[in-house]
């Protein structure tokens, strides 16, 4: 069995204690004194960041920081990832910390065989839906996977209230799509990072994904899946709704909150980690 949390441990605080996710941009992050410090320089003020309490920190277009700030966040098993415009896309996350080399030697043997690669996916496949598939190849397993998800954003949309149109994203404009489709944008990028800090933390290989391919974070995508239908989209359908009642912050703030209260409140940087040993188990 694997020890700890394959490094998790050694953070000063422990993830699943801390508070989830924070959206910078158009400012400048560095140390003084020990303390992590955000300079915003349009606005001449500067505010320290209890970086060592956080998930990860998103840094936005127009946003620096300084190579002491990057070993410090390193240090203290604090992600850095680096975002587009409102957070719309995950561009990289680097690697946290030294890291046993155990699950990616298991992941690289379950990859490499047609019929193991197979048996992870439809693995993933039951954690998701509650049922493993009869599927024979890849394929059809991923024609299985896309009708259970079209039909569970109809569910998910009926039960929040909310009008669904089906899902589109026009990657050269994102802020062109309805509600839904934004917020759904907005979540996935926060929950991507926070995978992303799962596969670092894990040591796992994000390019050798079992159902995704062609992106060098295909395993990041593949782990991002487990949580579409459950955490996902019903957060992004519930921030929509508040938008609906009137709430008046802007819609990306709406949901970065929401994922880093779900981060603070379920623990789920450990769930993932814990997701990720099942399914190379």
């Amino acid at each position: 069995m694997l020890k700890g949390r394959l490094g998790l441990d050694a953070a000063r605080i422990p993830q699943k204690s801390r508070n989830g996710l924070i959206y910078v941009e158009r400012c400048r992050l560095s140390i003084d004194n020990g303390s992590l410090v955000i300079a915003f320089d349009d606005r001449g003020e500067e505010l320290e960041l209890p970086y060592q309490r956080l998930n990860a920190v998103l840094l936005g277009p127009g946003s620096s920081i300084t190579h002491d700030a990057v070993r410090h966040c390193s240090g203290h098993g604090t992600c850095l990832a680096f975002v587009g415009s409102d957070g719309t896309r995950l561009y990289t996350a680097p690697p946290l910390f030294d890291r046993d080399s155990t699950l990616a030697r298991q992941q690289a043997t379950w990859w490499a065989g047609e019929s193991t690669r197979i048996m992870v996916a439809k693995r993933m496949y039951a954690k998701r839906f509650g049922e493993t598939p009869r599927a024979t190849s890849l394929d059809s397993l991923r024609g299985m996977e896309a009708a259970r998800i079209r039909h569970s954003y109809e569910l998910i949309a009926a039960q929040a209230g909310i009008v669904w149109r089906g899902r589109r994203f026009d990657r050269s404009d994102p802020d062109g799509d309805d509600l839904p489709n934004q917020a759904i944008n907005h979540v996935v990028t926060a929950v991507e990072a926070c995978v992303a800090i799962a596969v670092q933390a894990t040591g796992t290989l994000p390019p050798l994904g079992f159902l995704h391919e062609d992106s060098a974070k295909s395993w990041t995508l593949d782990i991002c899946d487990l949580y579409r239908t459950s955490v996902t989209v019903p957060l992004a359908f519930r921030c929509v709704k508040r938008i609906d009642q009137g709430a008046t912050d802007s819609l990306d703030r709406i949901c970065r909150r929401a994922v880093s209260a779900h981060v603070r409140d379920t623990g789920f940087i450990d769930t993932i980690i814990d997701d990720i040993k099942e399914v190379l188990a």
